[in-house]
């Protein structure tokens, strides 16, 4: 497949044999995107299907349900043989048929749920790219400088559980303009613009108005950014960004992945130091307001 496919291949653990593969209506001018993701358990081809995940922010409904029913008819007219490669060109003849009709491209913003502020080993990054980016859609007239740098994004040890992965980067952010930077940045990385969630959160402090500009992004993962901000917001940093990887590997963790998300930026918020110490953080929380970013949220 690598061979055939060449940069749209990923290997995501190869010794639990989990995959993804980036598939577009065209491949030089992209207007349909889907990533694939399986998981081939040992019985594949003879006695099992892959286990698979189609991710993209416009496929809902009785569309995923239509390619969904496909994939699965060409497995029960294949059984016993190799049908990701069939697969993938089931999903790129539906893609090239979308993209022929008059149906506009898909709004690369991606669906929030909004709670609390307007939401409730070598990395794993070029699926849906500018997703992610076009996401935030702030009013940065009164926070931006007139020249914004890149600030330094570091990358935490990964936690596996059940043969998910989950992973935190954090970078120091003062305007929601490095926010988008920051996603730019790490969206470069194969690996994890291919992770089935990039759940994020960050909070600004502004000194002028001694109140916090914050938002978060669950990525899919329901909740999971709401989460991610209100321990934020409980460690009591600022000026912060922090955002959490999640390749999904086939099994179903419950409870346990919010637990994973929040160990995963807990601890790199205390590696790279930006937990205040426990009586700064109980003497501020409670006494400093919150402003929400101005954020478009489609449901």
């Amino acid at each position: 497949m690598a061979a055939i496919y060449g940069e749209e291949w990923c290997v995501i653990d190869d010794s639990a044999k989990i995959f993804c593969i980036r598939i577009s209506d065209n491949i030089d001018d992209p207007k349909w995107t889907v990533c694939l993701q399986v998981n081939l358990p040992s019985e594949y081809p003879g006695t099992a299907p892959p286990v698979y995940q189609l991710n993209a922010p416009w496929l809902k409904g009785q569309e995923r349900a239509d390619l969904s029913n496909s994939l699965e008819e060409i497995y029960m007219q294949n059984i016993g043989e190799s049908i990701l490669y069939l697969w993938v060109e089931k999903i790129r003849d539906v893609l090239i048929q979308k993209s022929q009709t008059a149906e506009p491209g898909p709004d690369v913003k991606k669906k929030t749920e909004e709670q609390d502020v307007g939401c409730e080993n070598n990395l794993i990054v070029q699926y849906q790219r500018g997703n992610a980016v076009q996401t935030l859609d702030l009013n940065i007239s009164e926070h931006v400088p007139e020249i914004e740098e890149l600030p330094p994004v570091d990358h935490g040890v990964p936690i596996t559980d059940r043969r998910s992965t989950f992973q935190a980067h954090v970078a120091p952010v003062v305007c929601p303009q490095q926010v988008k930077m920051v996603l730019a940045k790490l969206y470069e990385n194969k690996k994890i613009a291919s992770a089935t969630h990039n759940i994020y959160a960050y909070r600004i402090y502004c000194e002028d108005k001694q109140t916090f500009l914050q938002d978060c992004e669950d990525d899919g993962e329901t909740a999971a950014g709401g989460r991610l901000l209100h321990l934020m917001e409980i460690l009591n940093v600022k000026n912060v960004m922090v955002v959490v990887s999640r390749w999904y590997g086939g099994i179903l963790l419950g409870p346990d992945r919010f637990k994973h998300i929040n160990n995963c930026a807990r601890n790199i918020l205390v590696e790279k130091n930006f937990i205040s110490s426990a009586e700064e953080s109980s003497k501020s929380l409670g006494k400093k307001k919150v402003k929400k970013d101005k954020k478009r949220s489609e449901h």
